[in-house]
This record gives C-alpha cells, structure tokens and sequence, in this order.
C-alpha cells in the first residue's frame, strides 16, 4: 500500500479493508483506484469489490493467496499491442483465463494548470504510447509511470503545475486535478482487452461461442510453425491472435501465444490441437471462455 503515492493511499487503504472482509468478492486489478482496470473490473463484476494491486504480479499474488477471487488485467490494446510482461507473467502465475472484457479507452491531460505550462505528462507506458503523437505535437514530454491513475496521485502530490498525467476522466475528480485536455489518444477506436484470471478446477460457464487461450513452443526445425498451425486451418480453427516472444534472452527457442475460436472438446479443435502438439516440444492451454466480442 505504501508504494502508492500519497494522496491514493486512503482510498486504497478503504478498498483493501473491504476486499479483505468478503475475499470471495474481491477483485484485484492494478493501478491506483480511478486506473481503466479499476472501471474494467467494476464493470467486468458489478457486485465485486474492486482490490488495488501497485503492479501485475502483485493483482495476480492476491489471487493466488486467495486475497481476491479473481484479477482482472490488461493484456492488449487496439493502438499500442500487446501489454508489456503479461506473456511471461500469465503462464508464470498458474492461474486460468476464465474471461475477457473489453474497455473503449479515454485519456485526459490533468494537472494543476493552466495547459500552457505543462511540460512533462506522467502515464503508464501504454496510456504514453497510445497518446505519443498528440504530445509530441504540443512539447510534452513523456514520463514513464507504473499506472494511470497512480501517476494522478503522484502529479497531485509533486504539486509542479509543469507536470501533468494521463488518466482516465474520474481520476481528476478522485485527486483533485484539473482536466487540461479531453480525449487525447492518436485514434477513436483506442480499446483495450482484458482478462480474468482465477485459480484453476472451473468450468467454462455460458453458451458461448468460446475461445481458447494456448501457448507452445515449437520444435527448432526448419517449416515446424508452418506444420504446427497447418492442423488449425484443415480442422477449421479460426486461429485470431498469434504472437511470438523471447524468454530468459534464449534467441533460439521462440515461444507462441495464441488465441483460437472453440473449445476442448469440439472436434476439430480437438485434432488441431493434437497436432500442434506433434510438432512443438510442449502446449499448454491458458484458458477457456466466452468470447465477449465477436471476431471477424
């Protein structure tokens, strides 16, 4: 609690004694309160208790200590890709993506003012990367800080009217700030994805249409990928999001993550998978869940 800034500390403070009385309520998110995971994960569970978390791994601690039932937490976004270390942080974490919900993203320039002395808006790198050209067009320079809200907190405790933040709308009214600037990101569309991620043993619960999580590593001969992902399209697996990355600095065994259309247990996805695993050296399925947008 205390790595929040200051003026967040009292209503983090309030929010953790709620959570900790109804812990099957709770609902970690990170980012001080008023950060878009604090209105994704109110608006994920209406009836859950929002739990601050200062970064990832601590939202996903809390759950794996049974502090909170669930976390809901940013994996990509419509302008800026994929969330910086939740690739490593999720199959890390053993939990299970049992959801997913998408949040429009609406960033404001707040401060103490006038708009014209502001050199320096302080954000998380995301909120920074989804506004770069806008500031950049007005000679704010940008300035890294774990979550949105949070670095509303820390502008209002610094009290330099040179520093601003980019947060959502209700983190000025939270710290009172001053709005600046409404509606600030490159594009209209800026939206970001998020999951939730819970303890495992539980069913996939809806009627669907579902999707399904999976990461995998493909053996290190030549077309491996190419065969890999050829049982998806003769199964008719629509396959939506693929990414690679690197673990432990390793630039020869390159990790995938996917996301696929389906459910074990229907059969072509069933076989896709069966192949996958004939030409990877290990699968392991994320999660599964009711698709909350349809793709395509």
């Amino acid at each position: 609690m205390q790595n929040f800034a200051a003026p967040a500390q009292a209503l983090v403070a309030a929010m953790y004694e709620a959570a900790a009385a109804a812990p099957e309520r709770a609902v970690a998110f990170q980012g001080a309160p008023g950060a878009n995971s604090h209105a994704a994960a109110r608006a994920a569970f209406p009836d859950g208790l929002p739990l601050p978390c200062f970064d990832f791994a601590d939202a996903l601690d809390a759950v794996k200590e049974g502090r909170a039932d669930c976390a809901v937490i940013p994996i990509e976004n419509s302008l800026h890709g994929r969330v910086a270390d939740m690739h490593f942080l999720l199959p890390e974490s053993g939990l299970v993506i049992t959801g997913e919900h998408f949040l429009p993203i609406r960033h404001t320039l707040m401060g103490l003012g006038p708009m014209a002395g502001v050199r320096q808006a302080m954000s998380h790198p995301q909120a920074l990367g989804q506004c770069r050209h806008w500031l950049r067009a007005h000679g704010i320079a940008p300035v890294a800080y774990p979550d949105t809200a949070g670095a509303a907190a820390m502008v209002r405790e610094l009290s330099d009217p040179a520093v601003a933040a980019l947060a959502p709308p209700g983190a000025a009214e939270l710290y009172g700030l001053e709005v600046l600037a409404s509606d600030i990101a490159d594009a209209d569309h800026n939206t970001t994805r998020f999951v939730t991620l819970a303890r495992g043993g539980r069913p996939p619960l809806g009627d669907g249409p579902w999707m399904t999580t999976l990461i995998f590593e493909v053996k290190n001969v030549p077309a491996a990928l190419y065969k890999a992902m050829g049982g998806f399209a003769t199964n008719g697996v629509n396959m939506t999001k693929l990414e690679s990355y690197q673990r432990g600095g390793n630039f020869v065994a390159t990790e995938f993550y996917a996301d696929i259309e389906g459910k074990p247990g229907d059969a072509g996805v069933d076989r896709a998978i069966e192949e996958l695993g004939f030409h990877s050296k290990w699968v392991r399925l994320l999660g599964t869940y009711r698709q909350a947008r349809a793709r395509g």
